[in-house]
């Protein structure tokens, strides 16, 4: 009778000493993979992250403008530190043409920033640059409009499908949902994710995966093949956006 009852007791330890060796196998498994990814710098999906969270390696920008804790990249303008002009941390690895950019970013209720992207530096101002914007601001009024800084403006606001003609204003061809409805799935003082896909002449802006406008540049005179990636801290009396986990694929 004891040794029976031993049996039952020991039986079911040996199964459970089974189950946490496997455990800790499925675990150490996992952070192979994990490393064997950070190692070559390419995750599943075939981005590479271009911030590596401690130092401006591959970036240039102002660094009173800008700063890293945490992983993060910070730009900042406060009743102190104030700027004349949108300043841009600029990506300065590639000028890509083709592509897929994706960050996450987190942005105060009154401030204004973007994605810069197929754009160009000014000769005369350092720091600032013109092209296409993936826009974002802490109130949802534009974020995942496209709007070419110091160029032709608005191009398509969210919701829309615009087709771009030379020496014409932005034609709407279709729509890719309400604006209002769309703006349901962007979280206010919270992190959100970005994702740009510029392929060709269309481009398209992504908030957390959900799709807000697309441009479509048919202006051979105005529109950009290539260009820098920025991250962009507009000129207000304050604000402040931070952006994490940057992505970029090449297509």
């Amino acid at each position: 009778m004891i040794k029976n009852n031993f049996s039952k007791i020991l039986l079911p330890l040996i199964a459970l000493s089974a189950f946490i060796m496997l455990g800790t196998s499925c675990n150490n498994a996992a952070t192979s993979d994990a490393a064997k990814t950070d190692s070559t710098g390419v995750d599943k999906d075939g981005f590479t992250q271009i911030f590596d969270g401690k130092t401006f390696t591959g970036w240039d920008g102002d660094t009173s403008v800008w700063h890293i804790d945490s992983g993060t990249v910070i730009g900042e303008v406060t009743p102190t530190k104030q700027i004349k002009t949108n300043s841009f941390l600029i990506w300065r690895a590639e000028k890509p043409s083709d592509f897929e950019f994706k960050a996450e970013y987190r942005i105060s209720a009154g401030g204004n920033s973007g994605v810069q992207y197929r754009s160009e530096e000014l000769k005369d101002i350092r720091y600032a640059v013109k092209g296409y914007q993936a826009d974002i601001d802490g109130a949802n009024t534009y974020t995942g409009q496209n709007y070419e800084e110091r160029g032709r403006g608005f191009l398509a606001m969210r919701g829309q499908k615009a087709k771009l003609e030379t020496n014409q204003k932005p034609i709407i061809i279709d729509s890719v949902g309400n604006s209002d409805s769309l703006k349901t799935h962007i979280k206010v003082n919270d992190w959100n994710e970005i994702h740009i896909i510029a392929k060709g002449n269309d481009m398209k802006h992504y908030i957390n995966g959900i799709l807000m406008s697309e441009t479509i540049d048919n202006d051979t005179v105005n529109r950009k093949a290539d260009g820098i990636i920025g991250l962009q801290v507009h000129v207000l009396p304050e604000m402040k956006v931070e952006y994490r986990n940057i992505k970029y694929k090449k297509l």
